[in-house]
């Protein structure tokens, strides 16, 4: 009954639920921990990183290209170097040539200069005590072009080899005329060839065709191709042999064969020169004629040329002043 007996209206003892020893015990722990915590700490970020690397650190390190790279880069280096200098050499080598024609041509004798400015003559090439002197200046290096260098010398090398057909030709028809008497006019006419041809070819074919190379000359293109149509008609006839025409050719050569073999085999060898002289020309007609077409060359700039050289030409222009100074003296003498 003495829980009846108790007054419910007495205010009830004032109990405080966290005064309580354990509750108390792990606030303070609580607390403390919460206190202690760095969320900045080593062990705390250990799950995302184990050591922290300074930005000053970090930003001083120097860009390592990779080794491919940098090998590649070192070769290109390397052969743009290499190609320097060989540019650099071949210019040396171009100066040094410059040099040395311009001391050559310093060190000509302004005396012996014919026509040519202060070139001197040296072809063809005479010892100095012979007393006959070099009649033509002639340098393909110099004068001739690099695109008509090649067909100007093969020229050159077909009036030689021409040269040499034609003392071959008198050493043939010489045999011709031992083997059989009857033959000695072959032997004559094959020394007039030699001595008129040799001469003949270099100034009326050769030294036009070197001309008009030099000098993108349209007068000496179609001096040239007058002329040399008419050289290859030459050597068809001296290659055909016709007996007492002053030619080692096929013909004679074949009928040789039952007198004397061996005279006959000197010939044949002369006949084959002959063939080879008529083909190769045919061959380098065309060449030329191709590169005349190229030059821009035209009848029309021969005729300017021809008579520009003529108004020009000083034996013409005294020629043409002694005939008028004449023809006035005569009217006068009329009157």
């Amino acid at each position: 009954m003495s829980g009846l007996d108790s007054n419910p209206f007495v205010d009830p003892v004032d109990i405080n639920p966290f005064q309580d020893a354990s509750i108390t015990q792990a606030t303070s722990g609580a607390s403390k921990n919460v206190e202690d915590y760095n969320p900045f700490s080593a062990t705390e970020m250990g799950t995302y990183s184990e050591t922290t690397i300074p930005i000053s650190a970090a930003s001083s390190q120097p860009a390592i290209l990779p080794t491919s790279v940098e090998q590649s880069a070192q070769a290109s280096a390397a052969t743009g170097q290499a190609n320097l200098i060989k540019q650099q050499e071949e210019l040396e080598k171009k100066a040094a040539e410059l040099d040395r024609k311009e001391k050559e041509l310093q060190n000509r004798s302004p005396g012996r200069a014919l026509n040519t400015g202060n070139k001197e003559n040296n072809w063809p090439p005479l010892p100095k005590i012979f007393p006959v002197k070099p009649c033509f200046y002639q340098d393909f290096d110099e004068e001739i072009p690099d695109e008509y260098r090649r067909i100007c010398k093969r020229m050159y090398y077909l009036w030689m080899f021409h040269s040499a057909t034609l003392f071959l030709n008198v050493l043939a028809c010489l045999a011709y005329f031992t083997a059989d008497s009857q033959y000695g006019v072959d032997f004559g006419l094959s020394i007039l060839w030699f001595i008129l041809f040799t001469p003949v070819s270099f100034i009326c074919w050769y030294r036009p065709v070197y001309k008009a190379f030099r000098s993108d000359s349209s007068f000496s293109f179609f001096f040239f191709f007058f002329v040399f149509f008419f050289q290859v008609a030459v050597y068809i006839i001296q290659t055909v042999g016709i007996p007492k025409w002053g030619n080692s050719g096929w013909i004679s050569s074949i009928s040789m064969i039952g007198k004397n073999l061996a005279v006959a085999v000197v010939m044949m060898v002369v006949a084959g020169f002959f063939t080879v002289n008529a083909v190769l020309a045919v061959i380098l007609l065309k060449m030329v004629h191709s590169k005349y077409r190229n030059t821009g060359a035209s009848f029309t700039k021969a005729q300017q040329e021809f008579s520009t050289g003529v108004m020009t030409n000083r034996t013409v222009q005294t020629a043409a002043a002694s005939a008028a100074s004449s023809a006035v003296f005569g009217s006068n003498q009329g009157n």
